[in-house]
């Protein structure tokens, strides 16, 4: 018998669709800054504040009486109580308990779940772009087309009819909501929903609303799109508590919707993840019940630092147009002549300073970079000062 050797790459098994996916284009810029102590970061979206003492007490306490167990698949039924009551007092969405809410491992789980239950082969997805960056990814390893409908700055980033209507074709299924807007901040009103609404419904689309930074909006109310006539049967409402609550480490997210969207959802669940971590529920119980007074005060701080650091990047030369949602500036690069991507490695190589480049948003990104102003007040006139530095000196 001969021994043949052969050289085997395990990259070779790896199928298609893994190969063929870019790495996430916020992470690539962490890992030039490995190993570098003099890094100001404004790249990473995550509130600079711990969760509240109260709530890390109550997970202590519960630790400590045991509660190490599974949870129901579809999540404690008192979370589950909470959140129907929460979104309906703050956002007029009504939800049943019992079958139409899903906890799961942060608002991204639900995300996968929801593009995992809808798309078939070549279905195409609508994404209002700049966007989260996960959209498009998803879409594609579940067989999806994306399609990209593009926004702009001088219409404050607003999704409207016109440009979603361009894009519809008989094969367009799911339409992808992303307000407050990571990574733009912009919102949209109930008056800019109707006609994106009439538009859903005349097309058939089912829509899945991130609502992550639902509670994160400055001079006026999020408008929940479930919450429009006619689109609470046809849209999945994702939200969570990592943004908001200061909660990301945590990992609880939720969804919201349909029983039979739901349900399906579930199956999914099952067989992946279980359940949500029950020490997440336990923390999540106690920031709906006692911590929304915390909630308010965060919210109020990142509006201060919003309006100052918004109008401190004008100062130094960058164009930014308001932000009212999430806790994002997105600045123009353009009158540089680098590309989003250049001048974000550069003033990160230069000055030190982590930005996230537009381009990692998709298409519309390009010619911006987006700065997240949760950090502290120190930490932020660092950045700025390093970033007029660098200006100047191109």
């Amino acid at each position: 018998m001969t021994n043949v050797s052969t050289t085997v790459s395990i990259s070779d098994f790896l199928t298609p669709a893994v190969r063929e996916m870019p790495p996430s284009g916020i992470r690539k810029f962490f890992e030039y800054s490995t190993g570098r102590k003099d890094i100001v970061s404004l790249g990473v979206g995550e509130p600079d504040f711990v969760t509240p003492q109260h709530v890390r007490k109550a997970c202590i306490l519960a630790l400590e009486n045991g509660k190490t167990s599974y949870t129901p698949n579809a999540g404690l039924p008192e979370l589950r109580e909470e959140i129907a009551g929460y979104l309906e007092s703050n956002f007029n969405t009504s939800y049943n308990p019992a079958n139409e809410i899903m906890v799961t491992i942060g608002s991204s789980e639900a995300l996968d779940l929801a593009l995992r239950a809808l798309i078939t082969e070549h279905d195409e997805i609508l994404i209002p772009a700049p966007c989260y960056i996960s959209y498009s990814p998803i879409t594609f390893l579940n067989g999806g087309h994306t399609v990209t409908v593009e926004t702009s700055a001088d219409q404050q980033f607003k999704l409207t009819a016109e440009a979603l209507k361009a894009k519809l074709t008989p094969r367009s299924k799911v339409l992808i909501l992303c307000y407050p807007n990571n990574p733009t901040g912009g919102v949209m009103t109930y008056e800019d929903w109707l006609p994106i609404a009439r538009l859903v419904e005349e097309h058939n689309l089912v829509v899945i609303s991130d609502e992550i930074y639902g509670e994160l909006t400055y001079g006026q109310k999020h408008v929940s799109f479930a919450a429009l006539p006619g689109m609470k049967e046809r849209t999945l409402l994702i939200s969570g508590f990592s943004k908001a609550f200061a909660m990301t480490g945590w990992r609880v997210g939720y969804v919201c919707g349909p029983q039979e969207l739901i349900s399906a959802m579930l199956k999914i669940h099952q067989y992946t993840v279980m359940c949500a971590p029950i020490i997440g529920q336990i923390a999540a119980i106690e920031s709906l019940r006692h911590g929304l007074e915390e909630k308010d005060r965060m919210m109020e701080s990142y509006n201060l630092r919003r309006k100052w650091f918004v109008e401190s990047l004008r100062q130094t030369g960058l164009p930014c147009h308001e932000p009212n949602g999430a806790f994002y500036a997105f600045p123009s690069i353009t009158h540089t002549g680098l590309s989003s991507e250049q001048f974000a490695k550069r003033l990160l190589e230069e000055e030190g300073v982590i930005t996230v480049p537009g381009s990692a948003f998709g298409p519309g990104g390009e010619g911006f970079i987006r700065c997240s102003y949760a950090s502290s007040q120190e930490q932020l006139e660092i950045a700025l000062e390093r970033i007029s530095v660098f200006l100047k000196r191109l």
